[in-house]
């Protein structure tokens, strides 16, 4: 039975020459953010969606001078409270699952410089111009690592040290010529390393492979699968998503069934591998908080270039 999700195999050679995202290149997309608030010689204090991964917080065990605080995101995966930022104050708002820009957007005529965009899950979204972004790559193709920082100088980058993606770039290798089960535990073992890592410039190697992607095809099969799967299961969906117009390219299909069953288990049984985001969030959210729901309910089933419609097709049969 094929394998369907999961890590990324490394990534093949085909035609490129540019990058995804035009910014400073680090190794990281934690520490792009960590890059952007260094850039910030007046940032005090940051507001952080509750919902997010835990790494968006490990920059600030670096920054003991600039504060941080949650708030609270809606069903629309839109800021729920009001915030009033003062001097010193700015806001992280992320563009979950890459299907935000349009609502970023929004964000940005509210905020202005005062907003920092945290795309890790939106490599293909809009750079907005005086808006400060952070993007990571490794969620959209086969690379170990690499972050983007937007909106930044980036003369203080080359102060710093070079990356070596060798040390945790197994996984890749291992998938591409013995299947996902093989290499698992490499891949739980590298993503592990990638904690508390020092800013770094991008490794040459993630950034040799970066430069010999098709993105133009990458975006085109990720909405493609996208809008199939919409078209199948929104009737399904708890969730109500947005409108494909709205947004360059998503990172996977959010999906909460109206059923109470346990469908993870069940798509990773007929190898459908999907990850939760984010378990940590429950060390931070009541039981009655959406984001609680969100954590414990929320799949997102894999829509990547590495699939086509029968794959969608095995993913709607399963549901």
């Amino acid at each position: 039975m094929k394998a369907i999700g999961g890590y990324f195999e490394l990534a093949d050679r085909e035609e490129g020459g540019r990058y995804p995202v035009d910014g400073v290149r680090l190794n990281t997309s934690r520490n792009a953010l960590e890059y952007i608030i260094r850039c910030l010689p007046d940032a005090k204090h940051v507001y952080l969606p509750r919902y997010t991964c835990e790494a968006v917080v490990e920059p600030f065990k670096r920054l003991p001078n600039v504060g941080y605080s949650f708030y609270h995101i809606n069903n629309k995966f839109e800021i729920a409270d009001e915030i009033n930022l003062q001097d010193g104050e700015y806001l992280i708002a992320n563009n979950y699952f890459g299907l935000k820009d349009a609502y970023i957007a929004e964000l940005a005529n509210k905020y202005g410089d005062k907003l920092i965009v945290d795309n890790a899950q939106a490599l293909f979204a809009p750079i907005l111009p005086g808006i400060k972004a952070a993007y990571s790559a490794r969620k959209f193709v086969g690379v170990a690592d690499g972050g983007f920082a937007v909106g930044v100088n980036d003369l203080d980058a080359l102060y710093y040290d070079l990356d070596d993606a060798s040390e945790h770039d197994s996984h890749l290798l291992i998938r591409k010529g013995q299947g996902a089960e093989a290499g698992f535990k490499d891949y739980q073992q590298n993503e592990c390393k990638l904690d508390n890592q020092p800013i770094r410039r991008m490794a040459f190697q993630t950034q040799d492979i970066l430069l010999h992607i098709d993105y133009d095809k990458v975006i085109a099969k990720r909405r493609a699968n996208f809008e199939y799967l919409q078209k199948a299961l929104s009737t399904r969906n708890q969730l109500v998503l947005p409108e494909l117009d709205t947004f360059a390219c998503p990172m996977v299909y959010p999906f909460i069934g109206r059923i109470d069953v346990d469908l993870r288990s069940k798509l990773i049984e007929n190898k459908v591998f999907v990850a939760r985001y984010w378990p940590n969030v429950l060390n931070w959210a009541r039981p009655d908080d959406l984001e609680y729901t969100l954590t414990t309910r929320l799949i997102p089933l894999p829509i990547d270039q590495r699939y086509g419609r029968e794959d969608m097709d095995m993913i709607i049969s399963l549901i």
